[in-house]
């Protein structure tokens, strides 16, 4: 009962996942909120993703189990964890936090390529949190190199 209800909690990230409009995209500033407290520890922030990743990829298991849904829209971990990743070890201002964002959403949504891929083809809470976490890195890349042709 406990380990449902801690599942439920960390899928729909607090309860976001019931906002009734767009609740990934609501759920994407969590994953700012979560970039900016990994800020803080830099040495083991990418422990704390891999973590996470793994404990949504389980609540989402879980969830969607629950609910008799392959990806359902109240599951929205991935998104948060996904946008920490295209985030991580980033400076994080206004304008990485932005175009993070926008390319985030951007990515999620119409799902190009190999995210789209990952997302018709994993199954379960790894393939959940596959497609975001793949479109994390990417935005992430993004963002690195930008950042590295516009301030030399």
């Amino acid at each position: 009962m406990l380990r449902e209800r801690a599942a439920r909690l960390l899928a729909t990230g607090f309860g976001v996942g019931y906002l009734p409009i767009a609740p990934g995209t609501w759920a994407s500033p969590l994953g700012v909120l979560l970039a900016w407290g990994l800020s803080f520890i830099p040495w083991w922030s990418l422990l704390v993703l891999v973590g996470l990743m793994c404990l949504g990829a389980w609540a989402s298991d879980r969830e969607a189990r629950r609910l008799g849904q392959s990806d359902p829209n109240v599951i929205v971990i991935d998104e948060i964890v996904g946008m920490a990743v295209a985030l991580w070890g980033l400076p994080l201002n206004w304008g990485t936090i932005i175009a993070g964002f926008i390319l985030f959403r951007a990515l999620d949504i119409f799902k190009p390529g190999p995210i789209r891929w990952l997302d018709q083809k994993m199954r379960g809470g790894g393939g959940i949190m596959a497609d975001d976490l793949a479109a994390g890195i990417v935005v992430n890349l993004v963002l690195r190199a930008a950042l590295k042709i516009f301030n030399g």
